[in-house]
Order: structure tokens, then C-alpha cells, then sequence
């Protein structure tokens, strides 16, 4: 039996002595439609920075399609501002709207018409409120996973199984409807739907995995069903090959056609198409970016994500001006202009314009990000991408007069994002009473990690205390005033540190600031030295480094962080900087740092030569309670950077590239290039490998997640050129 049989078990109506009227039917239907799309519609108010106007419109209705409206308010202003009482209410409020969308399905199911008039819908009866359910299930993981309890963690991975279950069972219905009316997705040889004589373990699957409290037989804890075959027999995003008679109505398929398709015409279709795709992408791409430290999470739930996959669901979500349209764009802008900003080891421009779908599609997001202003003019959301856009492309300057000039959102969690990557890039360009004061309007704005907040403020400070303590003419009132307002706030940071943990856990950066001031607590007793004088390396540019601000940095920005590296900045004795810098981890901090940077100034063998003196270092020497771990794997990430860049690079690979004594044209000299890049592609994919491997080290989901995108570009890369291995 197909896994959707379970799902129809019992569903089918008895015949009724008094059946109700066609007519009745009708109007019911066009009143589902009518609260559907005023739910909708008063939901996108959310995406205009009007929550509360939107909330004030959903309470008009109790509908199944408005509780889901009424969710996704309260779990925006939860994962925007990461406070703890409206994650908990967003929970409360979740589970209500999962429940009501629970019983409305089963009511759809028991009143569905006759059979032939199922087989003429693209999915089966109460498939809206399937779509809720999975949508409410969806957003309960994501809180439950930001919560601090390991309890309610795991609960929330288990709600993530239960949401892909129920994709799954629609978008099966989706792609069986679709090859029923002619329209046949390449790739035959993966399963698209399974049949009565189906012997896998997961045949019988309940559409829906019902609540403890529900009857019904429950769905193994751990899933490994068809969805990565099945997603791979449906090709998406342009790449659709059809056969059969309607071969000339591919382009307007309901995967290419988007919101004029001839297929998505029923709003209830609309809504549903729009909110698969968004709800799957969603799913998928954020299981793809757990970092492979957290590859045991990934076990309770027993399946993998796909990035490429959950990307182009997306982007086909994002067509549909609606608000599964508009929270699919925000997932797009915030995945292209957040994480892929973090990263490193990404496909070219070129490759990105060819197909490369983990790449960064700068016009393609530009066209986006308009659309997305056009429809919601009045939201800061989409002016904060903006700038995120302007940073990305190393206009930090641009970026800044953006997000300066974008304070005045309606919503306090809009300008709470808009005020933190106003901070960052203010110490991007080395903006300190700047960056000192954002970071400190952080603690007013949300209660995320307050101690982070204090400790980058602290930073800023010393950056000025030790500008104020070089100066040529020197101020010694200023002198003093910067050095206690510094001591101040890194003495603040540890008292606010720990009220905000993640699955039980410190936040990494809380637990990583509070390390540093205890390693400068007890050199400064050991040196008999002021806390701000026992201060070693930047730690300024440690956080932007951290940060992957150099990214977006210009060179002389980057020169300008290189120097501020320096041994000479500290501001105690000869002897005692001598004494710090004879630590081995404070040593190997600087390194990083400075490769990084004269990586990114296209300088590499004076990249290569500093990370080489941190290979050679002993492991040893970063154990401690106070010692900084990171350096010694992040000196492996840099050396994979490095391999990379030069694939990149064409001067460098005519520079690095094997000679041979014939013409620089010859085929020998292409066959030797060949080869050389894909010797630099294995060096990258080893120096990888060798991170995702390494013992659990305080910052190693932060590094973990740019190791987790670099592995899903070279594993791109090397299936494009043939030479991925099974």
C-alpha cells in the first residue's frame, strides 16, 4: 500500500440517508477560501514590520488558517529577539494551532466527497491543514531547538521528523498528480511513489504521526524514508524534462510556471504548492547547515539534509506573493546574506552563473531583494538585506549608511537585528566608539547574550585605550578614562554570562569571552599588571575574524587590522609583553588572524608560512581551562581556504600550475593544469575533513559551519568535473 493509504484508512464517508447539498458544499469551500486568504493576507502585515496590526486583524477569526497566522506572529517576534518568555508562549500558542489543524484535517477527510471527485484534486483531502500542522510542527522545532532546555531540544527534533513525514505524504500526492496528467520528471530510476507490493519499512507510514494522545499506529522514531529519491526524481528550478504529448506545456509546469501556472490556479492548491515548497526548503536547508560536530543530533532524527535541494524549493516558494512567498525570500536573503556570507570555500561568480546552486547568485538575490521591497515598502527587514548586500560585495561604508539610517522600525526585533550588524560592521571598519556603543544598545534592544554585548563593547574600549595610550601627543585624562571604562566592561560580561544557554549548553561566545577575561584575571595577578594592561593579542580583531568580517573588508581596512595586531599595541612592559607572547595559543591566535587577512590581500605564501608555524604546534598546547583551543583547527580551515583560493585564482594557477617544456597552450600543459587543480581540490577536501573530525572545541559549531559549506562546495565541484567517488 502507498504510504498515503494509511492515511485514507477510515477517511472514506459512509453513504448518509440525508447527504447535504452540492450547494452547501460549495459554500463551505468558498468560505475556506475566504479565511484562508484573509489569513494570509492580514500574516504579510508581519513581513511590513507590522506585527501588532497583524495580530489585531487575525483575532477577528478563530479559523485553523488564522491560529497558523496568529503562530507565525508570535514565533517571529521569538526567533527575532530570542527572549525566553515569548519562546515559551510561542510554544504554548504552536501546539494549539498543531492541534486545531489536526482535527480540521480529520474532519476533511471524513467529509470528502465521492472518489472520483478526489482523483481530480492535485492533493488529497484536508492537505491544508496537513500544510499547517507541518508548518506549526516546523516553526515548534525551531523554538524548542533555541530554548535552553536539552529536554525540549530533543522534542523539537522530533517534531522535525513528524513535519517531514507530512511534507513528504503531500508532496507525493503533488508529483503523482503531476505524472497523471502527462507531466513525467526525468530520472526514472528513483522511486517517486511506493506501491502495494512496497516491502520497505516505511510503506505503511501514517500521513500525519499522530500526538501520543491520538490513536493510530505511531511512526518509527527513526525515519529513513524515500524523500531523497524522491526529491531527486522531481527536478526542480528550471532543470524540468518532460515526455509524453504536452511536451510543449513543460515551460508551464507547475514547477516553472509558478503563480501563472495553469496547474496552480485553486487557491487552496496555491497555498498548499507554496507551503510545501517553503516548509520542505526550509527543512532542508537548515539540517544541511548542522555543523559536523552536532552529526549526533542529526542521528535522533534519521535523515539528511540537502542544501541544493532546499535552496531551489525556495526559490520556487519565493515566486508566490504570499506570505509562504515572503518567509521562503527572508529564508533566501538570510541563508545568501548571513551564513554563505561566513563563508569561504564558495563556487566563482562564473560557476554561479552556470547553475552553481551552493554558490551566491548576486543578481538573481538583487532581483529578489527588489521584489521583496516592492511588495512590503514599509519594513526594515528587507533594508537591513540591503545592507547585508553592500557588506557582502566589501561596500562596509555603504552598508553602514544603510543600517544607520534604518533605526525606526515598528518592531523592536527588526531594529534589534538592524542595530547588531550595524555593530558588526562598525568594527569591521575599526569604527570603536562606534562599535562600543552599538554593541552596548544590544543589551537595551534584546536579551540574547548580553555578556557577548559587554565583551565586544570592552574590546572597542581598549582598542581606544590603546590608540589614546600611543598617541603621539598624549592625553593622559583620556588615557585613563578609556582604560576604566574597558576594565568595566569586561568585569561586567562574567556577571551576565550563562543566563542563555542552547540545548543546555553556554552560548560558545559567552563561554569563549568568559575564558578570556579569566586567562587576563590571572596574568594580570601572575604579571602584577592592571587587567586591561594583561590583554595580549587584538581581541578586537579576534572577533572579526571569528566573524569573518575580512570577508567583506577592502585593503585598507585589511592593512589597517594587520597592524593593529601587532605586539606593539599592547600597553604594559617589555618584559611582561615578552611574557605573552611566549604563550603558545596567544602566538597562534595573531597568526590566524594575520593569515587571514594577507589570504584575503591575495598575499598566500605569506598566508601558508604563518599557518605552517601553527601546524607545527602540539595539541597539548592548547589544553587549559583558559587557553584559546580554536586556533590549531581554524589553521587547518585556513590552509583549505587557501587550496581553494587558488583554484579560483588564474594567476595563481599559471603561477603555481606544473610546468612542462612544451608551449604554455599545448594539451600537455592543460592535462598538467587538469591535475593540478584537482590536487588542490583533494588538499582542500583533506584539510576539511581533518576539522570535521576534530575533539568538540569551544567555537566548533561557528568554524563547523563554514567546514559544513566548504564540504558541500567541493562536493559540488567535483561532481561537476567527474571526479566524485561513491
Amino acid at each position: 500500500m502507498s504510504r498515503l493509504g494509511s492515511w485514507f484508512r477510515g477517511a472514506t464517508p459512509k453513504p448518509s440517508a440525508n447527504p447535504s447539498p452540492a450547494g452547501s458544499q460549495v459554500d463551505l469551500r468558498a468560505q475556506e477560501i475566504r479565511l484562508m486568504e484573509d489569513a494570509m493576507t492580514s500574516a504579510a502585515m508581519i513581513m511590513n514590520d507590522d506585527i501588532d496590526g497583524a495580530e489585531e486583524r487575525l483575532k477577528k477569526f478563530d479559523s485553523t488558517f488564522h491560529s497558523l497566522g496568529m503562530s507565525v506572529c508570535i514565533f517571529m517576534r521569538s526567533i527575532l529577539g530570542f527572549e525566553k518568555a515569548i519562546m515559551t508562549e510561542a510554544s504554548n500558542r504552536l501546539t494549539d494551532c498543531e492541534n486545531n489543524a489536526w482535527n480540521e484535517m480529520k474532519k476533511a477527510q471524513k467529509d470528502a466527497g465521492t472518489a472520483n471527485e478526489n482523483d481530480e484534486r492535485i492533493y488529497p483531502p484536508g492537505s491544508e491543514y496537513a500544510l499547517v500542522m507541518a508548518e506549526a510542527q516546523l516553526m515548534s522545532a525551531i523554538v524548542a531547538v533555541l530554548h535552553e532546555s536539552l529536554t525540549e531540544g530533543i522534542k523539537g527534533f522530533y517534531k522535525l521528523r513528524k513535519a517531514f513525514i507530512t511534507l513528504d505524504g503531500i508532496m507525493e500526492a503533488e508529483i503523482a498528480y503531476l505524472k497523471k496528467k502527462g507531466f513525467q520528471p526525468d530520472g526514472s530510476e528513483s522511486k517517486a511513489t511506493s506501491t502495494p507490493d512496497d516491502n520497505s519499512d516505511d510503506a505503511d507510514l501514517e500521513f500525519v504521526d499522530a500526538d501520543e494522545s491520538h490513536s493510530g499506529a505511531q511512526t518509527p522514531f527513526q525515519y529513513e524514508g524515500h524523500l531523497d529519491g524522491k526529491l531527486k526524481d522531481l527536478a526542480l528550478d528550471g532543470d524540468e524534462k518532460f515526455t509524453g504529448s504536452e511536451e510543449k506545456l513543460a515551460a508551464k509546469s507547475g514547477f516553472e510556471g509558478g503563480p501563472d501556472s495553469d496547474l496552480f490556479t485553486d487557491p487552496v492548491d496555491i497555498f498548499i504548492h507554496s507551503g510545501v515548497n517553503m516548509c520542505f526548503g526550509v527543512l532542508l536547508l537548515m539540517i544541511s547547515m548542522v555543523p559536523p560536530a552536532f552529526s549526533r543530533l542529526l542521528s535522533i532524527i534519521g535523515f539528511k539534509g540537502d542544501r541544493e535541494r532546499g535552496v531551489q524549493m525556495l526559490w520556487k516558494s519565493s515566486r508566490f506573493n504570499n506570505i509562504n512567498g515572503a518567509v521562503a525570500g527572508l529564508m533566501l536573503l538570510a541563508y545568501y546574506n548571513g551564513l554563505l556570507g561566513f563563508a569561504d570555500i564558495l563556487p566563482s561568480e562564473e560557476d554561479v552563473h552556470n547553475g552553481a546552486v551552493v554558490g551566491y547568485p548576486k543578481a538573481r538575490c538583487a532581483a529578489l531583494l527588489a521584489s521583496m521591497r516592492s511588495r512590503y515598502p514599509d519594513s526594515g527587514l528587507w533594508r537591513l538585506e540591503e545592507a547585508r548586500v553592500k557588506g557582502n560585495s566589501q561596500d562596509l561604508y555603504g552598508a553602514i549608511e544603510i543600517l544607520k539610517n534604518n533605526t525606526s522600525s515598528k518592531m523592536r526585533q527588526v531594529s534589534a537585528l538592524n542595530n547588531f550588524e550595524l555593530s558588526l560592521d562598525s568594527m569591521y571598519v575599526q569604527d570603536y566608539s562606534g562599535m562600543r556603543d552599538n554593541f552596548l544598545r544590544c543589551v537595551e534592544l534584546n536579551d540574547w547574550s548580553h555578556a557577548l554585548y559587554y565583551y565586544i563593547a570592552g574590546c572597542a574600549e581598549l582598542e581606544n585605550y590603546r590608540n589614546a595610550y600611543h598617541a603621539e601627543k598624549k592625553d593622559e585624562a583620556k588615557v585613563q578614562r578609556h582604560k576604566k571604562r574597558a576594565e568595566e566592561l569586561f568585569r561586567k560580561a562574567p556577571t551576565v554570562a550563562g543566563k542563555k544557554k542552547l540545548l543546555a549548553r553556554p552560548l560558545p561566545f559567552e563561554q569563549f569571552a568568559s575564558r578570556k577575561i579569566q586567562k587576563w584575571e590571572e596574568r594580570s595577578k601572575a604579571l602584577k599588571i592592571d587587567l586591561v594592561d594583561a590583554v595580549g593579542v587584538s581581541p578586537t580583531q579576534e572577533m572579526v575574524y571569528l566573524w569573518n568580517g575580512i570577508k567583506k573588508m577592502q585593503g585598507p581596512d585589511l592593512e589597517k587590522a594587520y597592524a593593529a595586531l601587532s605586539w606593539d599595541r599592547l600597553t604594559t612592559s617589555e618584559e611582561a609583553r615578552n611574557k605573552i607572547k611566549a604563550e603558545t595559543d596567544e602566538q597562534a591566535v595573531q597568526d590566524v588572524c594575520r593569515a587571514a587577512i594577507v589570504r584575503s590581500l591575495g598575499r598566500f605564501e605569506e598566508a601558508r608560512d604563518l599557518l605552517e608555524d601553527v601546524l607545527v604546534l602540539d595539541r597539548l598546547a592548547f589544553k587549559g581551562a583558559t587557553k584559546d583551543d580554536y586556533p590549531l583547527p581554524a589553521a587547518h580551515y585556513e590552509m583549505a581556504v587557501l587550496a581553494w583560493a587558488e583554484v579560483l585564482k588564474p594567476e595563481v594557477r599559471k603561477s603555481l600550475s606544473p610546468k612542462t617544456a612544451d608551449d604554455a597552450g599545448s594539451e600537455s600543459s592543460g592535462s598538467d593544469e587538469k591535475e593540478w587543480i584537482r590536487q588542490k581540490m583533494d588538499d582542500c577536501q583533506s584539510w576539511l575533513d581533518k576539522v570535521a573530525k576534530w575533539e568538540a572545541f569551544v567555537l566548533d559549531a561557528r568554524i563547523g559551519m563554514r567546514v559544513q559549506t566548504g564540504m558541500d562546495t567541493i562536493r559540488w565541484y567535483k561532481r561537476e568535473h567527474g571526479w566524485a567517488t561513491a
